[in-house]
């Protein structure tokens, strides 16, 4: 029987079986992307071999490069849809915090670990902590907002690193790219600083900025004339997603965060209709969930044992630092001072800011950037290396995280969200 067709009934049996126990799932302490994971090992080489990324001993990056680069610019629009703060600097400094200090401590300290304890030298260090380096927009759903309504502050501050950080990580990708092909850096680190960091950045705001006020503008103009078919109207955001990202990379410029920062401008211009964008947000969420399905099956069917023990101590040492030390150390440095949104006067909990530094979630963003860098030098015992370092984090996370995150939220909302939302501006000064 042909294997297509099998793989298809398997999948489809897959998502009837998620669907229609999602109402038990959810209530457990148990993660959707941990059963797709299990389902891809036993699809895998070690169980009926229906799902094979490795043809020949060849690993085919490049499909999972494509697919990973889709799966995150839809999650990275889906993250801007859902934020509705003003852009002003007090609202988004949380954000500011994390993206600003967490991130670049992360990646600093994982190279420091890659250069210390692996044997790497700064390129490939620099890169290592660069794939590992952003929290995940895909697997982390849980624990991000949950609706355009909802102003929990942990709940904005994942949301938003998770839309961010998968591209401002890129400028790190480049830097060790570049260190992989010349270990000259003077050679190279001047066009580093004013095309991938500056230019692409810059770029990046402002094509997300333009690109999606055009098509708005266009939307409206054609609604006005004649309405569009109601089934073909949230091909909108798909569109938007797709034109964004492509003329951003037409200009060199982070197509991730152009289609981030067009999240957010489409949800800022129907304040006349504001159903739209929710309805957009909604179609957007349920591609989302089954790409998710297709990543982490994929992920499951790349698994195998032999280097995944073979590079165990590694792996293990960036997992165990990773997510004991450096996430949680580098939340809470990042968040010194850090202000209640709720509460100016009142410093953000202590509970928050663990949690936080918990939730530091790896998934399809480390898989993107580990197969584009297979695709632009990586290579060898160190690209092998890198891969299943990458590989196991990935696995442990969605395991960890996925088995604590109801649990923890649960925990969050009742004893520590309901808490401060309730807390009257009369008793403010006890805080203080």
């Amino acid at each position: 029987m042909d294997v297509y067709i099998i793989d298809l009934f398997v999948i489809g049996l897959l998502l009837l079986a998620v669907t229609l126990g999602s109402g038990w799932i959810s209530r457990l302490p148990l993660s959707f992307a941990l059963i797709y994971l299990v389902v891809g090992i036993i699809l895998g080489p070690y169980g009926f071999g229906l799902i094979e990324l490795r043809r020949s001993g060849a690993f085919n990056a490049e499909l999972l490069e494509r697919i990973t680069e889709f799966v995150v610019i839809v999650s990275v629009f889906s993250c801007g849809l859902k934020i509705v703060r003003p852009l002003k600097f007090q609202d988004w400094d949380i954000t500011i915090r994390l993206i600003g200090l967490l991130m670049p401590i992360s990646i600093f300290a994982l190279a420091v670990v890659g250069k210390l304890f692996l044997g790497m030298d700064w390129g490939e260090s620099v890169l290592l902590g660069a794939i590992l380096a952003p929290t995940d927009p895909v697997l982390a759903s849980e624990v991000q907002l949950t609706d355009t309504h909802d102003e929990d502050e942990l709940r904005f501050g994942l949301t938003s690193e998770g839309g961010l950080n998968d591209a401002l990580a890129f400028p790190f990708v480049y830097f060790g790219i570049h260190a992989l092909k010349d270990n000259n850096w003077n050679n190279w680190l001047k066009d580093w600083i004013l095309v991938d960091l500056v230019w692409a950045i810059a770029s990046g705001i402002v094509m997300g900025f333009l690109v999606a006020k055009a098509i708005v503008w266009i939307d409206k103009k054609v609604q006005k004339r004649r309405a569009v078919d109601d089934l073909m109207e949230d091909f909108v955001a798909i569109s938007t997603i797709l034109l964004t990202y492509s003329l951003t990379e037409f200009v060199n410029g982070y197509g991730f965060l152009a289609v981030f920062v067009a999240g957010l401008v489409v949800q800022r211009s129907y304040k006349r209709n504001p159903d739209k964008p929710l309805a957009q947000l909604h179609f957007v969420e349920r591609i989302e969930k089954l790409m998710e399905v297709a990543t982490i099956l994929l992920l499951g069917s790349i698994l195998l044992f032999k280097p995944m023990l073979t590079y165990a101590t590694q792996s293990l040492l960036v997992v165990v630092l990773l997510f004991i030390v450096i996430r949680p150390l580098g939340t809470w440095i990042s968040t010194i001072g850090k202000r209640s949104s709720n509460v100016r006067h009142r410093k953000m909990e202590k509970q928050t800011r663990w949690l936080i530094g918990w939730f530091g979630i790896r998934g399809v963003g480390s898989l993107y950037y580990l197969a584009y860098a297979f695709g632009n030098g990586l290579k060898g015992e160190v690209g092998e290396e890198i891969a299943w370092i990458t590989y196991t984090t990935i696995v442990v996370s969605v395991i960890v995280h996925g088995v604590s995150s109801t649990p923890l939220m649960k925990w969050y909302e009742r004893n520590i969200a309901n808490r401060r939302n309730a807390t009257p501006p009369a008793t403010i000064n006890e805080f203080e």
